[in-house]
């Protein structure tokens, strides 16, 4: 095959005139597998498919030749956006970068007629199953839907038995998997209604896609989406028990869920809180989310966790992910939770099978869109009639998530087929067989060539209002590794975007015209929860400790390394400093001992290897920085996209240098001190971040508090030991306690060469203008914990008012010193005031914890109605 990067004196190239894309497109494409549809080929201009044809006419002649470019731009967009599917249950918490391919999948309108057709129709019917199955049961009664099915089905909640959503609308989202046979007929191979997942993704790849081929985009009319969410959160507001002013929020199971992305995305985009399990509570049979001001009612939640996970009174009471009574306010009926719960039995691979028949007694007609031809093993005469058919279908487990494999008989040998016909004899009812249907293969761009592969599509039927559903016109599409069967993102596979065409006019709705207007956005204060106010707290901590150890890192490298070895005070402080910030195991000898084995050990614990048996008690920057990206992983939804990849390119950056500098045969202090200042650098960046770039609500407030705490802590124990150990009456500990303070600038400026103890106490602890003196950071506190105090709760002032007032401080006083019994000079005063600075900033941690983090210092817990 040609490149696509073609010489200007190709004489291919140069043959193609611009009216001939499709033919130049065409000669670049590889054929579908035998046996499977090719999308790409067809009876339009060229042999291709008519959308297809259009599609690179559009893109002409020019646009075909800059692929490779627009691949890149794609891969670059989807990077700096932090697009990510995590690797699920990953001890490393390890992240894929998002997998979309640059062409789209192009759904014809006559194709997507008979999609929404049978969807709209599936969600009728499985919403009528679920009606029956916690009401009448018609279904068991007549035999139509097997007993084990259900009442065998570890999802089957009979809790809920009698239970009648609002609306009678069990099921606000169903995700279909369809699948694009050889004879062009569109099959359902399963559905999900728990919590199904791609409403975020596919709305990423829509926008990445979109940007990449713009003029395909507008002149192929393609249906866009907005109206489609736009309904779903119009219908959730209209069942739900205050209507249009209901508060809805998006229940995630947090950020180490594979799909976390896709929640933080999608909460964005629709205009709704992101919330955990434990930022819920359940008061009165109603839910109330925790905020920094109080409990706030939730009358509706979207929920991205599966069913057993909710409620840990009355499902898994090993659940962390839930809210304890969640259940009985659905019950009372003061919530509306999209999906409702018990709908796992549908998930069942085996269900499929007897659709048809429920279709026609539940709504009195066929369905429209068929199924795969499916068997439950658990019936014998179903069992009997597919064992010979093995090496022709797909072996499922019965039941979705029990640990059992899925097998494709094809792929089996003789031998193991024969091991599947035991194991399906033994356990019967614990397998169910699908025809095996070939994919449909899409073509996709790879750099040189246009390749097929095959093609799963997921389709969103979404609540629009009480017993009407809507098809989003779009969907998730899958793509199965070339040369693999199966398309699913667990598997290495990646996604494209779905272009649904109409001939109709485009719908340009925009989700904001749905939104309050900006004056009642303007004065309604968004929430912040207890957990996001917690994270932002040790967020603010966090930054400020590893800018801390990185700095005392520089420091007691640079003093160790240096041509003229330290003074034993000086010595004695680094040690004791370094071992308080946990720079080094607890067990290394001072640097009063040896200085060269203080400094290996202080690198080697930088960042230890993940297998190092030291790793477990290291809690040097590298902890730090890891510490600093959990945090702010947990409210990344608050986070800019550039403070995020600052934060995330901090750590994997330094954990890389750890990594190689560890390899080295002797620890080199230059790569070190490198290391160590691109850290300071990008550190230096997400303070700027932070300070700058974030707005300054409550949340912010407390991350602010949170870094100054901090600092205070820090600070005031750094100079206490100077003082302790009189390092700092010596030039290298004077000028080494100037550049912890990070003053050394500014002291020059101000001081020139002067090294007197008048000097350092006013510009280390009383300049009011130096943001890293203590009175400064004293003054900071008070000033944030008032400003909290009048928004959030009056005990932030009290607390204010614990603080040490430096207005009370003197020079004068500071200054004074005593001469010891020993000789020694003594600060009384100074050492007093750093002690109460300290203690005062532990306290205050503690106390802002029992206030607004645990909630168990609140005299009286206010309700918002």
């Amino acid at each position: 095959m040609r490149p696509v990067n073609h010489d200007p004196g190709d004489s291919l190239f140069d043959a193609l005139t611009p009216t001939q894309p499709g033919a130049w497109a065409l000669s670049l494409a590889v054929p579908a597998d035998s046996g499977h549809l090719d999308e790409l080929r067809g009876n339009g201009p060229h042999g291709l498919a008519p959308a297809w044809a259009d599609f690179f006419d559009h893109i002409g002649q020019e646009g075909l030749t800059d692929l490779n470019r627009r691949a890149e731009n794609l891969q670059r967009q989807i990077r700096d956006n932090g697009v990510t599917y995590n690797v699920y249950a990953d001890a490393g918490g390890l992240q894929r970068p998002w997998a979309l391919d640059l062409f789209p999948t192009i759904v014809s309108p006559q194709d997507w007629a008979q999609i929404e057709a049978g969807v709209q129709q599936r969600a009728r019917l499985l919403n009528a199953v679920m009606a029956d199955l916690y009401g009448e049961r018609e279904l068991l009664k007549r035999a139509l839907l097997p007993a084990a099915l259900v009442q065998g089905h570890p999802g089957y909640l009979r809790t809920l038995q009698g239970v009648r959503p609002p609306g009678d609308t069990w099921l606000h989202i169903v995700g279909f998997d369809l699948a694009h046979g050889p004879d062009g007929r569109w099959w359902v191979v399963g559905q999900r209604t728990q919590a199904p997942s791609g409403l975020g993704y596919l709305l990423e790849n829509r926008i990445a896609i979109s940007r990449q081929f713009p003029k395909a985009f507008a002149g192929m009319r393609v249906q866009r989406l907005a109206a489609s969410y736009r309904a779903l959160m119009n219908g959730i507001k209209a069942m739900s028990p205050e209507g249009v002013n209901a508060r809805i929020a998006l229940l995630t199971p947090g950020p180490y869920n594979e799909t976390y992305f896709e929640h933080a995305y999608l909460a964005r985009y629709l205009g709704l809180t992101l919330v955990e399990g434990n930022d819920l509570t359940v008061r009165d049979q109603r839910v109330f989310l925790k905020t920094l001001g109080g409990l706030e009612p939730v009358h509706a939640l979207i929920k991205r966790l599966d069913d057993e996970w909710l409620d840990p009174l009355e499902l898994r009471p090993d659940s962390t992910l839930g809210v304890p009574g969640l259940l009985q306010a659905l019950r009372a009926g003061n919530l509306v939770l999209a999906n409702a719960p018990g709908s796992a039995p549908l998930e069942s691979s085996a269900l499929l099978g007897f659709l048809p028949a429920i279709s026609e007694h539940l709504l009195g007609e066929p369905l429209a869109m068929p199924s795969l031809a499916t068997w439950w093993c658990g019936e014998d005469a179903a069992l009997r009639s597919v064992l010979p058919l093995l090496k022709g279908g797909v072996i499922k487990p019965t039941y979705p998530r029990s640990g059992l494999e899925t097998a494709i008989g094809q792929a089996l040998s003789p031998r193991e087929l024969d091991e599947w016909s035991g194991r399906m004899a033994r356990r019967p009812e614990d397998y169910t067989v699908q025809s095996w249907l070939p994919l449909s293969q899409t073509p996709t761009w790879a750099g040189e060539r246009i390749l097929p592969r095959s093609t799963m599509l997921r389709v969103f039927a979404l609540a629009d209002g009480a017993g009407s559903w809507r098809v989003l016109p779009g969907g998730l599409v899958r793509l199965a590794p070339r040369g693999q069967l199966v398309a699913a993102m667990q598997r290495g596979g990646s996604s494209a975007d779905c272009w649904v065409l109409t001939n109709g006019p485009v719908d340009h709705t925009s989700l904001l015209a749905s939104q309050p207007s900006s004056l009642a956005i303007a004065q309604q204060k968004q929430p912040v929860t207890s957990r996001a106010a917690e994270n932002l707290f040790w967020l603010g901590r966090y930054t400020e400790r590893a800018e801390n150890t990185v700095r005392l890192a520089q420091i007691v490298l640079d003093q160790l390394d240096g041509e003229e070895p330290g003074t034993h005070a000086l010595l004695a402080w680094l040690s004791a400093v370094a071992g308080e910030s946990a720079l080094v195991l607890p067990d290394t000898p001072e640097a009063t001992q040896s200085s060269r084995v203080f400094a290996r050990s202080l690198m080697a614990n930088l960042a230890p290897r993940p297998g190092d048996p030291q790793a477990a008690n290291s809690f040097s920057v590298g902890f730090n920085l890891a510490a600093l990206k959990q945090a702010a992983a947990q409210v990344r939804e608050r986070l800019s996209r550039e403070h995020w990849n600052l934060i995330e390119g901090t750590h994997e950056r330094f954990s890389n240098a750890a990594a190689q500098l560890a390899d080295e045969a002797e620890f080199a202090t230059g790569e070190a001190q490198t290391m160590l200042q691109d850290a300071s650098e990008m550190l230096a960046a997400i303070t700027g971040s932070q300070t700058d770039r974030m707005v300054r609500d409550d949340g912010w407030r407390l991350l602010s508090i949170g870094r100054h705490i901090e600092r205070l802590v820090s600070l005031s124990r750094a100079l206490a030991l100077g003082l302790e150990t009189g390092s700092v009456h010596e030039p290298g500990g004077f000028e080494a306690m100037v550049a912890l303070f990070d003053s050394t600038i500014t002291f020059h400026a101000q001081y020139q060469q002067r090294r007197d103890m008048v000097a350092l106490i006013d510009l280390l602890v009383l300049d009011r203008d130096n943001p890293r003196s203590l009175a400064w950071v004293v003054q900071t506190l008070r000033a944030r914990l008032a400003r909290l105090g009048q928004s959030v709760a009056p005990r932030d002032a009290e607390l204010a008012r614990g603080l040490p007032d430096p207005a009370g401080w003197s020079l004068t006083e500071l200054s004074n010193w005593q001469r010891a019994a020993d000789g020694r000079r003594t600060w009384a005063a100074l050492a007093s005031v750093l002690d109460d600075c300290e203690a005062a900033a532990v306290d205050l941690s503690d106390a802002i914890t029992r206030l607004h983090f645990s909630h168990a210092d609140r005299r009286s817990q206010s309700l918002s109605t």
